[in-house]
Formats: C-alpha cells, sequence, structure tokens
C-alpha cells in the first residue's frame, strides 16, 4: 500500500505542475492580493479536488462521465466559468482616457493596481469553484485510480485515500506557487508588470474557456 501511495502522489504531483486554470487563478490572485488571497486560491482547489475524489469514491464522477448531458452541463459551466474570469481582467485592463480624451497613463509608479481589495473568501471561492467545475477533475481519479489500486484493497477506501492524497500534494504545489510568487510582488506589481500579467493570464482564462466549451 505504501508503494502505491507513493507513486500515486508522484502522479499527481506531475498532474499538478502542469500548468492550468487553477494555478493561472492562484498567479493571478497572487498578484491581486498578495500572498494571502493566493493561498486562499490553492486551498480552495485543493478542496475542490478533494471533493471530486469523494465523488469517485461513490461512483458519482463515473456517472457523470457515463450521462452526457450532465457532463455537457458541468463542463459548459466551467468554461462559462473560466470566460468570465478571463473577460473580467481583460476588462479590468482596458485602455482608459484622461479627461481631455487622451489616453490616461497606465505607467505611473504612484497607480493604484485594480483588483485590489479581493478577499480571502473570494479568492478561496473561485479556486474551489474553478476545480468543481472541471469534471475532468473527477474523470482523472476515474480513469487514473484503478491502475494505482493495490491487489486486494477496497476500491471505496483507496479512492478516499488518494482523494486526500491527491488534494495534499495539489495544496502544496499551488501553495509554493503562491509563496513564490508573492516574494516577486515587488516587481509584479509595477504598473506594466502588472497591467501585461492581467492581460496575459485573463486572455489564457479566457482561451482555456472557450476551448473547453468547444471540445468534444
Amino acid at each position: 500500500m505504501t508503494a502505491a501511495i507513493l507513486a500515486f502522489a508522484l502522479f499527481s504531483l506531475l498532474v499538478a505542475m502542469a500548468p492550468g486554470p487553477d494555478t493561472l487563478l492562484v498567479l493571478r490572485n497572487c498578484l491581486r492580493g498578495g500572498r494571502r488571497t493566493g493561498s486562499a486560491t490553492a486551498l480552495g482547489a485543493a478542496f475542490g479536488s478533494l471533493a471530486w475524489g469523494v465523488a469517485a469514491a461513490f461512483g458519482l464522477a463515473a456517472a457523470l462521465q457515463r450521462w452526457d448531458a450532465a457532463f455537457t452541463v458541468v463542463r459548459l459551466a466551467g468554461a462559462a466559468y473560466l470566460v468570465f474570469l478571463g473577460g473580467q481582467a481583460l476588462w479590468a485592463q482596458r485602455p482608459r482616457r484622461g479627461a481631455a480624451g487622451a489616453p490616461a497613463r497606465e505607467d505611473r509608479a504612484q497607480e493604484p493596481l485594480p483588483g485590489g481589495g479581493l478577499r480571502t473568501g473570494e479568492a478561496f471561492r473561485q479556486g474551489l469553484l474553478s476545480c468543481l467545475l472541471n469534471p475532468k477533475v473527477g474523470v482523472f481519479f476515474v480513469a487514473v485510480v484503478p491502475q494505482f489500486l493495490p491487489e486486494g484493497s477496497s476500491p471505496f477506501g483507496t479512492t478516499l485515500l488518494f482523494g486526500v492524497v491527491d488534494a495534499v500534494v495539489a495544496a502544496l504545489w499551488m501553495l509554493l506557487v503562491a509563496v513564490c510568487a508573492a516574494r516577486m510582488t515587488t516587481w509584479l506589481r509595477r504598473p506594466r508588470v502588472h497591467r501585461n500579467l492581467e492581460r496575459a493570464t485573463g486572455g489564457v482564462l479566457l482561451a482555456l474557456g472557450v476551448g473547453t466549451a468547444v471540445e468534444s
């Protein structure tokens, strides 16, 4: 059992390290509100992953995968949420005009950063919803967990255990991402850098949402 847990933990780490919507949200919210909001986003995504692990143990994820209509509804809801977050970021960084109609200078060091004041509860909710509305996480458990089940073990209990392992691994990795991003806060919050990163992450989230919506 120990070997199976370690193997699954390593596999979960490799999956967590692959850039995805959750990691992008952690980076974006860390930029907007610092390490606290980035960490809250990471914990929210980890709790979402744990919920999918529990659902897989009870067979809900497998049933969702087989029921095309329900799977499509969850997938489109997740895509719409990503598009909303991406569009929100891009809208916040739209060019503004000064009183005389000329484009406002956005690279002044004293300019207040848009998106400031993001609360930890909101950041946690964004991470949670981002993961819960991604049915691929449930499919991951259904498709991958059986490959690591030790012979003679309880599928239900082991799947629950693997769900906890995956959530812990994902939380630790994304918390590390949040800490590293927070250490670069001074540079990342320079208005020009901040603006370009917000636009980049917003564009990627928007593209991920559109891609999720149109994929079969």
